[in-house]
């Protein structure tokens, strides 16, 4: 099966390159860096060329509702356009747990993907995730005043990014499901303590406070809107597992 993946060396593309390879697939990656873009439409036919099924993973550093928006509306009608015209017959995209109704001016985004794929014209399967254990890392780098690093309080059930591209893979290889089951991680985590960890596991010795974001976006994180529900799959790799794998 050839396999187009969208964002292929993001942090859940890049795995579902490795893992559909290394399961005998032919993968074409679709980035910027080999002449595509899923935004403008640059290079997308030619890319996706004799694919079977296309894998969305892509993604936008944005908190900005309107940016969000129309990034991931763009990427998907752009992609869904272009797999009409040369026959694709499967269109998998990776959404996030939680997003329905969300302040997030990024799960907005999702939302806004999510409903052009499904109206879109290619058969789709849309699978929602939990953040990924590698979200501490990201917070760990980006959320600082000057020196000092600090930690959101925040509800999650992370899973290892490496566990979602498996899923998503499983699902391509599959018939259309429509909305699959969300999958999350084995269990429920603070936040601040994640960020704590993995900062102690690169050796960092300073303060790392706890803070309450504000706003209702900052209220979802902690009220627990972004757990997972009962009919969730459930990955099998813990954070301190992850952290104790990859550091």
């Amino acid at each position: 099966m050839k396999i187009a993946v969208a964002g292929g060396t993001g942090a859940v593309g890049a795995h579902v390159v490795d893992i559909a390879r290394s399961r005998g697939h032919e993968v074409a990656v679709l980035t910027r860096s080999a002449g595509i873009d899923v935004v403008t439409g640059e290079g997308v036919d030619a890319a996706l060329g004799g694919a079977d099924v296309v894998i969305d993973t892509s993604s936008v550093s944005t908190l900005d509702r309107d940016k969000a928006i129309a990034f991931f509306e763009g990427a998907s009608r752009t992609l869904l356009a272009a797999e009409e015209r040369v026959g694709v017959g499967h269109h998998v995209a990776l959404s996030i747990v939680g997003v329905d109704g969300s302040a997030s001016g990024y799960y907005q985004g999702k939302v806004a993907q999510e409903r052009v794929v499904e109206s879109g014209p290619v058969p789709w399967t849309i699978l929602r995730a939990t953040q990924f254990h590698e979200f501490a890392e990201q917070i760990y780098a980006r959320a600082k005043v000057g020196p000092v690093h600090l930690a959101p309080r925040m509800r999650t059930q992370p899973i290892a990014a490496a566990e979602v591209a498996a899923r998503l893979v499983d699902l391509a290889v599959a018939a259309p499901a429509g909305r699959a089951a969300d999958l999350a991680g084995p269990r429920e985590e603070s936040l601040v303590a994640m960020v704590r960890a993995y900062a102690a596991a690169l050796g960092h010795r300073g303060w790392i406070p706890a803070i309450s974001l504000p706003g209702a976006a900052g209220r979802e994180q902690r009220n627990g809107s972004l757990l997972p529900g009962p009919g969730a799959q459930l990955g099998r790799e813990t954070f301190a597992e992850w952290l104790a794998r990859t550091r």
